[in-house]
């Protein structure tokens, strides 16, 4: 089992930036694939990105392609998505997740940190 915390949200102007943080505990977080989904209010939860155990494979959403990147930290056991030329329509709660392999649903991800609310206003 594997714990997680995120940080890193706020309010923040449109294109601005923001680095967000997923810390991990627990059972090794280098065995796990990460990934940060969001949601927005009325909405269902969307997949972000997603990095595998080593960082070789990552897969981003279309909506967030050149503008925000997943990396992660298997020493520190924490990953990071960094979000720049922030949007309105980025505004949503933040979550990270930790499962076996890369991918886009949320039911292929066992575990959950509780999210951290970014906001970005126009």
């Amino acid at each position: 089992q594997v714990q997680l915390v995120e940080s890193g949200g706020g309010l923040v102007q449109a294109g601005g930036s923001l680095r967000l943080s997923c810390a991990a505990a627990g059972r090794a977080f280098s065995t796990y694939a990460m990934a940060w989904f969001r949601q927005a209010p009325g909405k269902e939860r969307e997949f972000v990105a997603a990095i595998s155990t080593t960082g070789g494979r990552i897969s981003y959403a279309d909506s967030v392609k050149g503008r925000f990147t997943i990396s992660r930290d298997n020493a520190k056991n924490t990953m990071y998505l960094q979000t720049n030329s922030l949007k309105p329509e980025d505004t949503a709660v933040y979550y990270c997740a930790a499962g076996t392999f890369v991918r886009v649903g949320p039911d292929e991800y066992k575990y959950w940190g509780q999210g951290t609310q970014v906001t970005v206003s126009s």
